[in-house]
């Protein structure tokens, strides 16, 4: 392969690794600086990365800018200040009213363009830092919110307080937020317990590699 000339790499990101250490372990593997990825995924997500090398990295815009597809676990009942794993649970309710109905019906009031906070956890640039560095330091955030879309959402498994869901959704949108906002429309609160992107576009995560079948 020549390094200079570059291709698009689909990688299954492992647990708990930032979308920066995939970036990082592949530009040692691939004997060059000029890798990037395509929209960041959270420590705390799994599943599609795509990354850039060479040339390619000049379609990094064009990638981010498709369509996504996530599976994954919300917790109804207990709600984080970082919506996810990331921080421990700082609120629990009661959650005996909620029915197998009531849940599916909810998921009718975020399909199309809706308007969405982002997490005061994650990586947008407020005053020149990352809205993240500033949550961690205990300092107050104020997150502007802006019109994403979601074209699909289901419920695919209920054993509570746990559900199971799929999204397909427009760039920028965050599930975590999504999680916050779907227990708030069933009248407690919620967080998210796990997440997988299963689709960029056309690609697939059933076509990624592992970092390790990267080969050097």
């Amino acid at each position: 392969m020549d390094a200079a000339e570059g291709r698009v790499w689909l990688i299954n990101k492992p647990l708990r690794w930032t979308s920066f250490d995939v970036v990082n372990k592949l530009r040692y593997r691939l004997k060059t600086k000029k890798v990037g990825h395509a929209g960041t995924l959270d420590p705390l997500a799994t599943g599609l990365l795509i990354i850039c090398s060479g040339k390619m990295t000049k379609r990094i815009d064009e990638f981010q800018a498709q369509e996504k597809e996530y599976t994954g676990k919300f917790v109804l009942g207990q709600s984080t200040p970082s919506f996810d794993l990331e921080t421990p649970v700082s609120e629990a309710h009661d959650i005996s009213f909620l029915t197998e109905e009531k849940i599916h019906h909810a998921t009718k009031n975020f399909i199309g363009a809706i308007q969405q906070v982002p997490p005061a956890h994650s990586a947008i640039w407020v005053n020149g830092k990352r809205a993240y560095e500033l949550a961690r330091q205990g300092k107050e955030v104020e997150m502007k919110s802006r019109e994403v879309s979601i074209r699909e959402f289901e419920i695919t498994t209920i054993e509570l307080p746990v559900v199971g869901f799929r999204v397909v959704c427009s760039k920028g949108t965050y599930i975590r937020s999504l999680a916050r906002d779907f227990g708030l429309a069933l009248g407690t609160v919620a967080h998210l317990s796990e997440l997988c992107r299963t689709r960029i576009g056309d690609f697939k995560l059933a076509d990624a590699l592992t970092i390790d079948q990267v080969p050097e």
